[in-house]
């Protein structure tokens, strides 16, 4: 039984000190003609050998561009083949693949390519609302009249290539299936060669994370970050050549590229995308019809799939496992995904961009209570603790700041000493901002973040615990409690709330349901009915927008309540 909420993943495993590029080709060593990955809106279906041919020929293609190891290549695409080829090839050829969030306008695209200074950019020419073209030449004009490989730009002036993925390229720019065929036999052995010479601890990949204020800050992750997480979090679903996982997740983020894309190569398993951007109805289909064993999703995923009409019709009896992550679990859901999905041993998993990510994940045998309660307990090799205030460590169960330490804490924030400094302490913790407890057996609980804690009348108030219980109520799909400014309390209680289809309630009727229930400063006064949360393309919820709109539409005025 833990002494103090200090706990460390001591492991006969050992990590991988390999980079990416050694260890996917030890892969297709093993597994070679397995399937590696299915892209069902694309009509691809390639074996790890297939896969390996794709990449090493993009790779080389890159090296004939000129591109040198250490330069940053930037990819601003929903999920497809070309993520994935782009993905293991930067890392073959040592190049730091900067992630753009699918999600990004003008200012956020600019901002990214210039704060990484990248050198080159692929590109979808479309998604959804979003015309990348013509983004980013309103960026860039010059693009129109340059000779592909040779921009030169007043704006983006580190920016010299465009990459755009489809058959036909925008002026000034190359297709993606272009670049393979830039590769001579000298470029191939220059890849071969560039193998015994990369380093695990190489940066290979930045992420930017979106924080609620100022610009988003590059998490620099290296070989040893990823490659080990991915393995890792494939151990604790035990993952073998013979799984299948359904990707619905967004490759820009670490849920997608890691908790997927890597925890299946380092396993031999099946890499399977639904489609570019999730869909309830195409995860559904994918799985019947793919045999998927696996499948990852956030919380309000797996509701879209459950409360999907179509949902009976579908035959799901081949799912085990997979990760429900990127925000707070609702015990309830989690209940019902095991229940009525078939994934009886589905995990948890919590982490955050800037520790590669994951720090805790629940095992496929943990108890069903401890999986629907817990983000289970500490990873391999990594180390936590909870500390107060003053930096002091808690005892078991107490509230406090959750730190992180070991081989996934990136290695800071790209070109932002000050900014890393203030989030990893000279003994190497990284503090996460999230409030948290760890129990005598070590099984974290994620109770919220240090600045979402509500503090009504001088009671600390932990949304977590509002909304845990608001999920019983028959009639609540999904819920999200936070604080506004109250002139006589300091912060009032407000909970959004999305209704179950064809349900109605009033605010009385959730206010009665608290009464008597839980304490009397923890029900909500303010009560809204929403169809939908603001939230990123992660999954991740912006209650800071929630907020910053009931403030304005209640007229609260910040700075006399606050």
């Amino acid at each position: 039984m833990l002494k103090q909420s200090y706990v460390h993943g001591a492991s006969e495993v050992p990590l991988i000190g390999e980079t990416i590029g050694a260890n996917f080709d030890g892969a297709v060593a093993q597994w070679g003609e397995r399937e590696a990955l299915v892209v069902r809106h694309q009509n691809i279906r390639w074996t790890y050998k297939e896969l390996q041919a794709e990449v090493d020929a993009f790779a080389a293609g890159l090296l004939a561009m000129g591109l040198e190891p250490g330069d940053r290549i930037g990819i601003w695409s929903p999920n497809n083949s070309e993520w994935v080829i782009t993905q293991y090839a930067t890392a073959k050829a040592g190049l730091v693949l900067v992630n753009i969030n699918p999600a990004y306008r003008i200012s956020e695209l600019e901002y990214a390519l210039n704060k990484v200074s990248c050198k080159a950019l692929i590109l979808a020419a479309t998604f959804k609302t979003s015309d990348y073209v013509g983004m980013i030449r309103e960026i860039a004009p010059e693009i129109e009249q340059c000779t592909p490989g040779v921009l030169s730009s007043k704006r983006l002036p580190h920016l010299k290539t465009l990459i755009q993925i489809g058959e036909e390229p925008a002026a000034g720019m190359y297709a993606f299936g272009a670049i393979s065929k830039m590769a001579g036999e000298g470029d191939l052995q220059r890849l071969q060669d560039l193998q015994g010479q990369l380093q695990f601890d190489d940066p290979i990949n930045v992420q930017f994370t979106s924080g609620t204020t100022g610009f988003p800050k590059g998490a620099t992750l290296t070989h040893f970050n990823i490659l080990n997480n991915g393995f890792f979090v494939g151990e604790a679903m035990k993952l073998t050549s013979e799984d299948r996982l359904c990707i619905p997740v967004p490759l820009y983020h670490c849920f997608g590229m890691v908790l997927g894309n890597l925890a299946c190569t380092t396993h031999g398993s099946a890499i399977v995308f639904p489609d570019e951007a999730f869909e309830p109805l195409s995860v559904l289909e994918t799985v019947q019809a793919e045999k998927c064993t696996a499948l990852h999703g956030v919380p309000t995923m797996f509701i879209a799939e459950l409360d999907h009409p179509d949902f009976a019709k579908y035959d799901l009896s081949t799912l085990r496992t997979g990760i429900m992550a990127g925000s707070p679990c609702p015990i309830e859901v989690m209940k019902r995904v095991v229940a009525e999905m078939n994934m009886a041993e589905v995990t948890i998993a919590y982490g955050m961009t800037e520790t590669s990510p994951v720090s805790f994940q629940s095992g496929t045998d943990d108890p069903l209570e401890r999986r629907v309660s817990t983000v289970g307990r500490i990873m391999p090799h990594v180390e936590v603790k909870i500390v107060d205030d003053e930096g002091r460590v808690m005892p078991p169960g107490e509230k406090g700041e959750l730190l992180t330490r070991g081989y996934s804490v990136m290695q800071g924030y790209w070109d932002d000493d000050e900014r890393t400094a203030e989030s990893i302490d000279l003994a190497g913790w990284m503090h996460t901002g999230d409030l948290a407890t760890i129990d005598e057996e070590g099984y974290c609980n994620i109770v919220g973040r240090v600045k979402d804690m509500v503090i009504r009348g001088g009671e600390n108030v932990y949304p977590r615990e509002i909304e845990e219980y608001l999920y019983r109520h028959d009639k609540i799909q999904d819920v999200q409690v936070f604080g506004v400014p109250d002139h006589k309390y300091g912060e009032e209680i407000c909970a959004w709330i999305t209704l179950t289809a064809g349900e109605t309630a009033t605010e009385e009727e959730i206010k009665e349901f608290c009464k008597g229930q839980i304490a009397h400063y923890k029900v909500p006064r303010y009560i809204r009915f929403v169809t939908e949360f603001p939230m990123t393309v992660t999954g991740k919820i912006q209650k800071f927008v929630m907020r910053d709109t009931m403030i304005e539409d209640l007229h609260l005025d910040i700075d006399k309540t606050a």
